[in-house]
């Protein structure tokens, strides 16, 4: 429980400091189009440091679920995978890059899959 509020709040930090970072050094750096797919990275970050939160929390209450542990993670996961890939993707202008970014999308949708099953299973 504690790592998974731990890594929530480190990410959402990072989401505000990135988002800062975007609005700010990166506006007369980057064309609209790479400044959006910035703007996409911190907002799944934001969305999923809350989703990792939520996780501390629902392991709060089932500390013994695997369910929610392995959701966290995989939250975590498709962080790395997702918004780090955008996050390079616009400042190295490689797009191969972009083909990394559903891995990070498959990852956040099974933790939230896991997410379900285990809220099913335990309350």
């Amino acid at each position: 429980m504690k790592v998974f509020i731990i890594v929530g709040a480190i990410n959402a930090f990072l989401a505000v400091a990135l988002g800062a970072f975007g609005a700010h050094g990166l506006k007369d750096r980057l064309d609209a189009h790479y400044l959006d797919i910035w703007k996409t990275g911190v907002t799944y970050q934001m969305f999923h440091a809350l989703g990792i939160l939520a996780v501390a929390m629902l392991l709060g209450k089932a500390a013994t679920s695997s369910l929610f542990t392995w959701s966290g993670w995989l939250m975590l996961i498709g962080i790395i995978l997702f918004s780090g890939s955008l996050y390079l993707l616009s400042l190295t202008k490689v797009s191969i890059l972009g083909a990394i970014t559903p891995l990070g999308g498959v990852s956040f949708l099974a933790a939230w899959i896991l997410m379900i099953i285990g809220a099913v299973k335990h309350f």
